[in-house]
């Protein structure tokens, strides 16, 4: 099962999620939060699989409250952001604070119980050529990078590669057209490439590889 925490400051909003959800054979819901607050604490004591998180709450909002449930956590629960507002701040605020997917609330049920599954097993459920979008629009505009060109001596020149290409929101296919392998061992050097660096997903790798200069906005 699928342990789903909610946290929304309208209870009209988590009633309507907690049916969505529970409605799935394959989830539960182990809490409900009105504020981010309260969503941090339930994280550490519901030992949720997904968060979903709504952006604007009273007091500590989605967004802070999605950076301290990920800070320092790479197999934490993952946070996947609803709101109502389609704002590109909010969408690289979110990815860059550790959320693995961004949705709007007049997302279908059908949809967001998909979106639930891909963050759950790990994977995002923004596609890498539209983080790219982002990062390149607010790239050093949100304070200090947490990266440095350092942080790359751990790859092989190939996958150096193969993350260029990925940041540049290329797929594993399109990599074995332009590197001449096949399919699978880009895989394996994408799998290999997230464990060095300690990243989530292939969001995680194209926002990384701005921070730490491997890709330049523009280029």
């Amino acid at each position: 099962m699928i342990r789903v925490l909610l946290a929304d400051d309208q209870a009209l909003i988590r009633a309507g999620l907690r049916m969505i959800v529970e409605n799935a054979d394959d989830m539960e819901v182990v809490g409900e939060a009105s504020d981010g607050a309260e969503a941090t604490a339930l994280a550490a004591a519901a030992s949720p699989d997904v968060i979903l998180m709504d952006v604007r709450m009273p007091g500590v909002d989605g967004l802070e409250a999605t950076r301290r449930i990920r800070d320092g956590r790479p197999d934490g629960p993952r946070v996947l952001v609803l709101t109502t507002f389609d704002l590109d701040e909010y969408v690289y605020s979110a990815l860059r604070g550790g959320a693995s997917g961004f949705l709007l609330k007049d997302t279908l049920a059908t949809d967001l119980l998909s979106a639930i599954r891909v963050v759950a097993r790990g994977d995002a459920v923004v596609a890498p050529a539209v983080t790219r979008r982002l990062v390149e629009r607010h790239v050093g505009t949100s304070g200090p990078l947490p990266r440095t060109e350092a942080d790359l001596r751990a790859l092989t020149e190939r996958e150096r590669e193969v993350l260029e290409l990925v940041a540049r929101g290329l797929s594993n296919a399109e990599i074995a057209g332009r590197l001449f392998l096949t399919e699978g061992t880009v895989k394996g050097h994408v799998s290999r490439i997230l464990a060095k660096l300690d990243l989530r997903d292939r969001v995680q790798a194209v926002i990384f590889s701005y921070e730490c200069g491997l890709v330049r906005a523009g280029a």
